[in-house]
């Protein structure tokens, strides 16, 4: 048993402010007191937490550690992992990378910094195999995988010939097979017109061979997502992301989910506004003003931090505009009937118009959506940079004086096609919790995640109180995962394996008396061949449906 003494604690989703009271964590759950006995009270490893601040474990709801193109991220930039070592202890393995680091050093690096849950955001199914054998290898920290469904063979031809049943069950059995948590949509069709060298640009444009358009896609998504009662909602990123004008059909966007639960991911990405003769300004707010008034909506920012970058997403036109832009290395892939990819390396200059500008908007979505419960801390590891400047930005929240010398040093220009300046809002520790924990939880159904009370899993994060919030969040003097230690004043002192997350959805009809077929037709594997086994993501915990 652990018995953690006169902590001060922030636990928003039971209402905890920072009061000072003990925690019992028994079997690796947190309980009351009254369910202690005296003999366990007496056995109990004592942490003497007086002056210290406890945290749950910090829960990332967007970020990119395993898969096909984070191992062609690692190929693509020798100079991140020979700039960036990291040797081998009695308690760790080695690895290297710094805006793409290898499997031991990611869990390593989350549980260094407080967290003990992270989401895989985009996994192709061909692909789950290859992504679950990579989250396997990641210590610590508990996973999820969210499954690209945007630009799927099947699922366009279902929606265009309104086969809803058919696509309910097909959904079901794509998430049962790849171990899939929820579904994550990219640019809907626009990485189907890929392959024909094309994109999409408006909502109500054409998805060549399929009849059918990005409205109708994600229209139908939300749909049966709320019908299969999936913990977390619809993981989208829109069209029309980067370019100018994607404010506007970012807004258009959160108008289609009329009142249905939708996440918006690194919409710092989306939120650039035309403007004449610039390459874009901010669209921040506008698009935080809705937020404000739809509570169905939460979004993650995907905040820029400079200096070296890799993007890698499933929008491969996107990612081949990123290459004509920097004339770097770039990687492309399309995975069958499924979905695509690309990866560009990238720096994010301060002095640059559009760099400083990336951040700024950042910034602005921040303080702009008022309720902390909507917005929540990501950098879209590692597209706007690693996750390791968590801390950093945490600081930008909390000090406005420290947020605006940042500020003052970047591109001038860029500072006059924003709002940030006149922004006097600062973080307090207990919102800080929400956008890194209770929020993120409470936004993926892991009702034993991101809190303190009674029956929560024991992932605990104990931080110094400290002036310099970045100094603070850098390094916590402890870090339970299920009531173990796995962190002590910054360093690792054992590496569990972590679970993964499943979703429990019902059974519905078989597929396999038509889908065989056209999967034959198809595929370059067998269907048989297409499961995932359940032991290359186990140990695991379903998640109920609603």
């Amino acid at each position: 048993m652990l018995w953690i003494k006169g902590g001060q604690i922030y636990d928003p989703l039971n209402n905890t402010n920072g009061d000072v009271r003990d925690l019992f964590v028994k079997q690796g759950v947190i309980v009351e007191k009254d369910k202690i006995s005296p003999q366990d009270i007496s056995n109990a490893t004592v942490v003497d937490a007086h002056g210290l601040i406890i945290m749950p474990g910090g829960v990332d709801i967007h970020s990119h550690i395993a898969g096909p193109k984070v191992n062609a991220g690692r190929i693509l930039r020798p100079e991140d992992h020979r700039h960036d070592p990291v040797a081998r202890t009695a308690d760790t393995r080695s690895g290297s990378g710094f805006t793409v680091p290898s499997t031991f050093v990611t869990g390593y690096r989350y549980a260094q910094l407080g967290y003990t849950t992270v989401v895989e955001a985009a996994v192709p199914p061909l692909e789950a195999r290859h992504a679950h054998e990579e989250l396997a290898d990641i210590p610590i920290v508990d996973k999820a995988s969210l499954i690209l469904m945007g630009n799927n063979h099947f699922i366009m031809n279902m929606i265009r010939e309104g086969k809803k049943e058919r696509l309910l069950d097909y959904v079901t059995w794509l998430l049962k097979s790849t171990g899939g948590y929820g579904i994550k949509v990219v640019n809907p069709g626009g990485v189907a017109n890929w392959r024909k060298r094309g994109n999409v640009s408006h909502l109500d444009d054409e998805v060549w061979d399929y009849g059918v358009t990005p409205r109708q896609i994600i229209d139908a998504l939300l749909d049966l997502n709320l019908e299969l009662g999936l913990p977390h909602s619809v993981h989208l990123h829109c069209t029309g992301l980067g370019q100018p004008g994607s404010d506007e059909m970012t807004l258009a966007t959160m108008k289609l989910a009329a009142g249905r639960p939708l996440h918006i991911t690194h919409l710092q990405f989306n939120s650039y506004k035309d403007a004449e003769g610039l390459p874009f300004s901010s669209g921040a707010e506008q698009l935080a003003s809705y937020i404000n008034n739809h509570p169905n909506l939460t979004v993650d920012v995907g905040q820029v931090v400079f200096g070296p970058a890799t993007t890698m997403t499933a929008d491969g036109p996107l990612q081949y505009e990123l290459y004509r832009l920097s004339r770097d290395r770039w990687v492309n892939k399309d995975v069958e009937g499924e979905t695509g990819s690309g990866v560009v390396p990238m720096v994010y200059n301060q002095k640059s118009y559009v760099g400083a500008l990336q951040w700024l908007i950042g910034m602005e979505l921040f303080l702009l959506v008022k309720n902390p419960w909507q917005v929540f801390l990501t950098t879209d590891h590692p597209n706007a940079g690693p996750f390791t400047a968590y801390p950093w930005i945490i600081k930008l929240l909390m000090n406005k004086d420290y947020r605006n010398e940042i500020a003052s040093g970047l591109n001038k220009q860029s500072r006059g096609a924003c709002g940030l300046a006149g922004l006097e809002r600062e973080y307090n520790l207990y919102e800080i919790a929400i956008i890194t924990r209770a929020g993120t939880a409470r936004a993926l159904g892991l009702t034993d995640k991101g809190h303190l009370g009674p029956g929560a899993q024991a992932d605990i994060t104990i931080y110094h109180l400290q002036a310099d919030h970045e100094a603070m969040f850098s390094t916590p003097a402890y870090v339970f995962k299920g009531g173990q230690l796995v962190v002590k004043d910054g360093k690792i002192v054992e590496a569990p394996v972590g679970k993964t997350y499943l979703a429990g959805l019902h059974r519905r009809s078989p597929v396999e008396s038509w889908l065989a077929p056209e999967f034959a037709a198809l595929y370059s594997i067998s269907m048989a061949n297409y499961p995932v086994e359940e032991e290359r993501y186990a140990p695991w915990e379903v998640v109920p449906c609603i």
